[in-house]
């Protein structure tokens, strides 16, 4: 029971990582307010979470509008009294060439990836100093290590939540609150049911043969699943990771650490080189 008695807060909760992680965050025994646009999404995984005897509710709220931020930490007080844990996850992606990107799409990815988590830390640490500190976990990526051809938007927002994560590790590290974010790789979530369904019409491939193209990026050889993902940010979450603030946290397969060995016709395995 990693989080037993805490109380925590995740948006983005209706489906992929946000989904797993708010399940997970009950599992180990906090109670969780779940936040959506999607909102019959976000009512579905807390009655999810209640049904297995948990503790859970959920919440209608766009991150990129503060009104809707200062309310979702608002009802999270309101219900149980407290804020440990901020789980800033909601966020959107698209790819094209910056010469094609309209401004509007521009302000609204960053809205959402970026703002939304500025927006989320400046509500939640005043609730969070009131009981001594606690624990901030944001999705970043691993677009928000490297750059990657079409993906300027998403690598520029996921860039800026790494850096907003150290810069407010350090800021807050004084008073109890601890502040990190994990980069995941290629994981299997509805974020991407766009991008399979455009390359199966260019290339006439199944959705399987997708998934596999794109697991072979990985060293691990494979795609991650959400729960994976879920399982370190409860990590960070917990008093576990207690000396670990400021923490960008590759959860990648390996991708970060370097390209997959290739084979030479033989079968022996080679380094990429040159």
């Amino acid at each position: 029971m990693k989080l037993k008695d805490k109380v925590a807060l995740v948006t983005g909760a209706a489906s992929g990582i946000g989904k797993a992680t708010a399940i997970n965050f009950a599992r180990e025994g906090a109670a969780v307010l779940c936040a959506d646009v999607n909102a019959p999404g976000a009512e579905a995984v807390a009655r999810q979470i209640a049904d297995t005897g948990g503790q859970a509710a959920s919440v209608k709220a766009d991150v990129s509008a503060e009104a809707d931020v200062q309310e979702m930490v608002a009802q999270t007080v309101a219900r149980w009294g407290r804020l440990d844990v901020l789980y800033n996850n909601a966020g959107i992606g698209f790819g094209m060439p910056v010469t094609q990107l309209p401004v509007e799409e521009w302000d609204r990815l960053m809205g959402i990836n970026l703002r939304g988590v500025y927006l989320g830390c400046k509500h939640a640490i005043p609730e969070m100093l009131k009981n001594g500190g606690g624990a901030i976990v944001s999705t970043a990526s691993d677009a928000g290590l490297r750059g990657s051809a079409y993906l300027s938007a998403y690598c520029a927002s996921k860039g800026g939540v790494v850096l907003l994560t150290k810069s407010l590790a350090v800021e807050w590290a004084g008073q109890g609150i601890r502040i990190n974010c994990v980069c995941p790789g290629v994981i299997q979530t509805p974020i991407l049911d766009p991008f399979i369904a455009q390359m199966q019409q260019l290339t006439g491939t199944s959705v399987e043969d997708q998934w596999r193209r794109m697991g072979s990026m990985h060293p691990l050889g494979r795609v991650g699943q959400p729960e994976e993902v879920a399982k370190a940010v409860t990590f960070l979450a917990s008093d576990e990771a207690s000396f670990i603030t400021g923490v960008a946290l590759p959860v990648d397969g390996g991708i970060e650490a370097g390209s997959p060995p290739q084979r030479t016709p033989f079968g022996a395995e080679q380094p990429v080189t040159g």
